[in-house]
């Protein structure tokens, strides 16, 4: 195969260097030595798959036992496809160039619904069927994780079975148990999948039916295996946790192509329309001197100038101020800056403007997310705009002339006040950056990028209950925006309303958007995030064919007590604590960070066996 590839391939492909495998840290076991082979597949192109953190971390965490392997496999480019398919070649992996039938598993993960096409495509181009009750013994076993995972029906037909939760505590036990009862041949496909839903973690979705009313919705989840909710995974402890120090160092430009040190993970800000902030929590922090050793031997181990510290709000993290300073004056003389992804506006200082800005100055993005106070308290965003002024204020200040704000419409409540607020608040900023610069006489030119996204209500959510706004509506609101940011310092960015409704109708389905997911497939739908591929009439043609109504999914509001396919999956946090927080939310109440206030009730910490573990000045909060 892979001379074929050398010879015959990889000369006709834009990037060849996407399929070599050969990069540096790169692992190539001996395939013969190993018992268990497994395949990480990622359902998009090498560059947004090699910035995947969960990458780095399993792909160390299975090769550093001798007797398990795992390699890689990117969804190809179509000009690869192309190539593959007009010579009958099997999908393949990077390290070995093996066809993906070869292995005993198969991993997707499932990190956004419209990369959902690019999974059932890399499983044809492998060879191996769509259909989870197709397959045989002959065939590798099909699992899948991530956060989408937490709504796993609209893939159940597709999926031997899902990881729940923090991979990295499930993943060793479930590949012991592939070696040691089904490699063997002691088990069947079936019995094996039977056996493996014992796992806590594991989810076997061909174990449970779904009943539907007349109407549509679901009337009941009937439990074959008698055990109940499937019950997440999680790392209770960050520190001892495994994290590669030595991932692989990418050919190709990635799209995040830096170290990147996870400073914790969970966020109990209780953001209403953020699936992250409850699947993940509760909040679990990586102490200072662990990051140190893990920042010294990255860089010793890939030679970056980046480092990145990661976590769904790094600069709530206790101890930033004190590990950004340290690790910048450590690492100054080499000239390895330092980057935050995107901050709360009340969570920034000027002291670490001016710390992360040493080196060379990185990007920033604050998230107001909303324009009015009104609808952050809805959303339980917890910020100002004095927040936000006072922080972009300090970043001016400490020398930066470009920041970027993220909003969403279409939030529940949202008025045309709201919007509004989201153009006062850019020229808010802007104006505070012109009076900043000119009492600087800085030479700089500013910039002011706001980008707009579709608000999409999400499973384990307080707004799970909500609809989305029609695609129509979003337009309009867009149209509105854009007619209010006409400044040339101004830059407006939105999404794709039709991709947002997609979004929205495979976010909150069920299983019977399988068959709806196969035929858009057949169409040609592939790379569904991607603007140049999105075809959204045959998307249309699909549900159509498939007599599957998708704004039943995006646009129906939700009863109190109504039974979502997504209730088998039990993440820690009550549904009735959800419940209570939309409540809220629609009387504009806002609810208070566990990690400073008492305990909130969400029941994952005594459910779940788990505690807040902080580092910083308030590690004295439990839950």
């Amino acid at each position: 195969m892979k001379e074929i590839l050398e010879s015959q391939v990889l000369s006709l492909v834009e990037k060849p260097a996407r399929y070599l495998g050969n990069e540096y840290n790169s692992v190539h076991k001996d395939w013969d030595r190993v018992s268990v082979k497994m395949a990480f597949c990622f359902p998009d192109v090498y560059e947004v798959a090699m910035s995947h953190l969960g990458l780095r971390i399993l792909y160390g965490l299975v090769n550093e036992k001798e007797d398990y392997l795992m390699e890689r496999c990117f969804a190809p480019w179509v000009d690869m496809e192309r190539e593959l398919r007009k010579r009958g070649l099997s999908l393949f992996s990077l390290e070995s160039a093996r066809p993906l039938r070869d292995f005993d598993v198969i991993g997707f993960t499932l990190q956004y619904e419209m990369s959902y096409t690019n999974v059932l495509n890399m499983l044809d181009m492998a060879g191996i069927p769509l259909l989870q009750d197709e397959r045989d013994e002959t065939y590798p076993l099909v699992i899948a994780g991530g956060p989408c995972a937490f709504n796993p029906e609209p893939l159940a037909d597709f999926i031997d079975f899902f990881l729940l939760g923090d991979s990295e505590e499930l993943l060793l036990e479930v590949l012991a148990q592939v070696k040691d009862k089904y490699l063997q041949g002691k088990m069947k496909r079936g019995d094996f999948l039977r056996e493996i839903a014992n796992v806590p973690g594991v989810y076997v979705p061909h174990l449970y039916d779904f009943k539907y009313s007349e109407e549509g919705t679901m009337e009941a989840i009937v439990d074959v295996t008698g055990t109940g909710a499937v019950k997440r995974r999680i790392v209770k402890d960050l520190d001892s946790a495994y994290f590669p120090t030595n991932p692989v160092v990418p050919f190709v430009e990635a799209v995040h192509d830096r170290v990147m040190l996870e400073v914790a993970r969970g966020c109990t800000r209780g953001c209403r329309f953020c699936q992250a902030g409850i699947v993940y929590r509760p909040v679990r922090e990586k102490s200072p001197q662990t990051l140190q050793k893990h920042a010294r031997l990255s860089i010793e181990n890939t030679g970056y100038e980046e480092i990145s510290l990661t976590s769904l709000s790094s600069a709530d993290y206790s101890c930033i101020e004190q590990v950004a300073r340290d690790l910048l004056n450590q690492y100054e003389g080499d000239r390895v800056s330092l980057s935050l992804p995107s901050l709360r506006v009340d969570a920034f200082s000027v002291d670490l403007a001016r710390e992360i800005q040493k080196v060379r100055k990185t990007g920033l993005t604050f998230a107001p997310e909303a324009g009015t106070q009104r609808l952050r308290n809805v959303i339980n965003k917890g910020v100002t705009e004095e927040d936000l002024e006072r922080s972009v204020a300090g970043a001016f200040q400490a020398g930066w002339d470009a920041i970027k704000l993220y909003f969403m419409i279409g939030l529940p409540t949202e008025r045309e006040d709201d919007l509004k607020g989201i153009a006062n608040l850019a020229y808010k900023v802007l104006n505070i950056g012109r009076e900043i610069k000119k009492k600087q006489n800085s030479k700089g030119t500013l910039k002011i990028t706001v980008s707009v996204s579709s608000f999409v209500p999400k499973p384990h959510t307080p707004f799970q209950w909500e609809p989305q706004d029609s695609i129509e509506v979003l337009k309009q609101k867009q149209k509105y925006l854009k007619e209010l940011l006409r400044d040339k310092k101004i830059v407006y960015n939105y999404h794709n309303p039709e991709i947002s409704f997609l979004e929205a109708v495979f976010s909150r389905g069920d299983r019977r958007l399988c068959r709806v997911l196969k035929v858009a497939w057949e169409k040609g739908c592939k790379f569904d995030s991607w603007d140049e591929f999105f075809n959204y009439e045959k998307w249309l043609e699909a549900f159509k064919e498939s007599n599957i109504d998708p704004e039943l999914y995006a646009y129906g509001k939700r009863d109190k007590d109504e039974i979502f396919p997504w209730d088998i999956i039990d993440v820690g946090v009550t549904k009735s604590f959800l419940y209570k927080e939309y409540e809220r939310a629609m009387s504009e109440v806002r609810s208070y960070d566990c990690r400073y206030e008492p305990c909130s009730g969400c029941g994952v910490c005594p459910r779940f066996g788990v505690k807040l573990d902080m580092k910083g000045e308030h590690d004295e909060v439990t839950g």
